[in-house]
């Protein structure tokens, strides 16, 4: 009998589990479609009043990187009380406005309508692969984590002192690893909130959001540099 009795708690205990880890991911996926609204409003924001086209280098670059890791910090402060959810929806409209600087530039192509909704489209594409991947593979993927970690701050200096250097060859470069190292980070991000490393939903999207956006940033790159049409 006390067998069986520990047995219904072991079943109940993993249901209870399971359901809480497909309630930070329900929750995770809402929040991060929600998270796009803002996104797109600050980009036409921006590409609409030209706010940031004085915003380049050491200046534009300053002030994405003090607005980027204030509102992450931000984030990280408030991820467990009812601000948490503005604050992450300020900062992916702040992400919005300084992506529209780039957005701005492939528009003043020919095809740049095609081009930003081609970015649009393999972004989503990648992310539906990953979000796919993640739930099928039963590898542990922690121990990407690091490795991860370290390409990203690689490619972070890269892209820092490209902003001085200017270099065509070097932006491709940068671009393709973007897309690379975030896009393994999309399928180790959702891997944690599948496996239950990652409960808190706010803390999730703002990592799923910030790969989503750089692998956005890095397709549109390239098809600028290859694809761009000008008249």
């Amino acid at each position: 009998m006390t067998d069986y009795v520990q047995q219904l708690e072991r079943g109940y205990g993993a249901g209870t589990l399971t359901a809480q880890r497909n309630q930070v991911l329900r929750n995770t996926y809402w929040l991060l479609a929600l998270s796009l609204v803002p996104t797109v409003l600050g980009a036409w924001l921006g590409v609409a009043t030209g706010i940031t086209r004085s915003l380049s280098g050491g200046m534009g670059l300053i002030v994405f990187l003090g607005g980027a890791f204030g509102f992450i910090y931000a984030i990280e402060k408030t991820k467990n009380s009812a601000a948490g959810v503005p604050v992450l929806l300020g900062f992916t409209f702040f992400m919005g406005l300084m992506l529209s600087r780039m957005i701005a530039m492939v528009l003043g192509f020919k095809n740049g309508t095609d081009l930003v909704m081609t970015a649009f489209a393999g972004t989503a594409g990648v992310f539906f692969v990953m979000a796919s991947l993640s739930s099928v593979i039963k590898r542990d993927l922690s121990g990407m984590g690091k490795w991860l970690f370290v390409g990203a701050i690689a490619v972070m200096i890269g892209a820092i002192i490209n902003v001085f250097v200017g270099s065509t060859a070097a932006m491709m470069a940068i671009s393709v690893a973007v897309i690379g190292i975030f896009s393994a980070y999309m399928l180790y991000d959702l891997k944690r909130i599948v496996d239950g490393g990652e409960t808190n939903y706010i803390s999730a999207t703002l990592a799923l959001y910030l790969s989503i956006i750089n692998v956005f940033q890095g397709l549109l790159a390239l098809l600028g540099i290859f694809g761009g049409e000008r008249d």
